[in-house]
């Protein structure tokens, strides 16, 4: 048996070789046929050094310092669009209230009128116009103002923005349907 051992770890049987170095050899030899990477001295070369590593994690916290922020941007044009899109689409209610009860809400009524029939003419309401009145994308109620101080005829809808204040610029800026 050990002859047999020996000569498949590439000890012919001729050779002589120390009794104690014999296991060791059988298993150097075994482990090389495993793993015939392990037998090249390459395979330190090939690991990452810790500098190498810290200069990737510079590298990509860099990346993600500079495509990070434009994430942001894109979210406030988002809330944005979607404000002129739900104006545009009060807007329209507003009108077919208007076609049905021959009369624009008054500002007192508010928008809540879409909702809630009107205490005067509630016989002519054929509402609701809407199931929800929604806040804006920044969670405060949309405006309305009849009749318009902005344009010759008609009303005013409008959103305060993120400081919901009248006026204001940038991402406080209020955005309606003037």
């Amino acid at each position: 048996m050990k002859i047999i051992l020996q000569e498949s770890a590439g000890v012919s049987a001729g050779e002589s070789s120390c009794p104690s170095e014999a296991p060791l050899e059988l298993f150097l030899a075994a482990r090389r046929r495993l793993y015939p990477q392990a037998r090249t001295p390459a395979l330190r070369e090939r690991a990452f050094t810790l500098m190498e590593l810290l200069i990737v994690v510079v590298i990509l916290g860099i990346l993600a310092a500079t495509i990070i922020p434009q994430f942001f941007g894109s979210t406030s044009d988002a809330r944005v669009a979607r404000a002129k899109a739900d104006i545009a689409s009060l807007e329209t209610v507003l009108d077919t209230f208007n076609l049905h009860m021959d009369r624009y809400p008054t500002t007192e009524e508010g928008l809540k009128v879409l909702v809630d029939p009107p205490s005067s003419d509630s016989k002519k309401w054929r509402g609701p116009y809407i199931k929800i009145l929604h806040t804006d994308p920044w969670g405060n109620p949309y405006q309305y103002r009849y009749p318009s101080a902005h344009r010759k005829s008609g009303f005013d809808v409008w959103s305060r923005g993120a400081d919901n204040a009248d006026g204001g610029e940038g991402e406080g800026a209020d955005i309606g349907n003037w």
